[in-house]
């Protein structure tokens, strides 16, 4: 069996780095030094604890998934402000809902549970012992088929093609 060896992310190194400076407020030589260091230190221990690392397999896909979750986290918004400020008591069908799944890859998951729960209005509640079904808690569950659709049509997919 090949073993895994662990990679620095340059990215997290370069981040951390520069938390460091802002934190600090200083561009000094010394700074940037320390601060390269600690990066480089703290993100090889990070990467440590990464054993499986996310490859992006289509970024096109992954831009164009990124513009729809900012629409529907906005429109979401809204649609929750109207909900809370303008339902009346009883009027709401909040509930639990089953969606299967096909998306496998454990970041592509990941990314759905962020979707589906900076939307306003769902919350991620579980994912299935065989991980073939996610449980959302949706605050106005009205038509359940429609909603199962945009996740799968919306989310699902995309993330497939992006991590799969």
């Amino acid at each position: 069996m090949k073993q895994a060896v662990s990679r620095i992310s340059p990215v997290l190194a370069l981040v951390l780095t520069g938390l460091w400076l802002l934190l600090n407020q200083s561009l000094s030589v010394a700074h940037v030094a320390l601060g390269a260091v600690l990066g480089l230190v703290f993100a090889a221990f990070a990467s440590a604890l990464r054993p499986l690392r996310a490859r992006l397999r289509r970024l096109d896909a992954a831009l164009i998934l990124l513009l729809v979750v900012t629409k529907d986290v906005v429109i979401s918004n809204f649609n929750v402000a109207r909900i809370v400020l303008f339902s009346r008591a009883g009027s709401l069908h909040s509930g639990f809902l089953r969606i299967p799944l096909e998306l496998r890859d454990p970041h592509g998951l990941a990314a759905l549970a962020a979707i589906v729960t900076a939307t306003p209005g769902t919350v991620w509640a579980g994912l299935s012992a065989t991980g073939d079904a996610l449980t959302l808690h949706v605050l106005d569950l009205k038509d359940e088929a429609r909603l199962i659709g945009i996740i799968k049509d919306r989310y699902e997919r995309p993330l497939m093609r992006i991590f799969e």
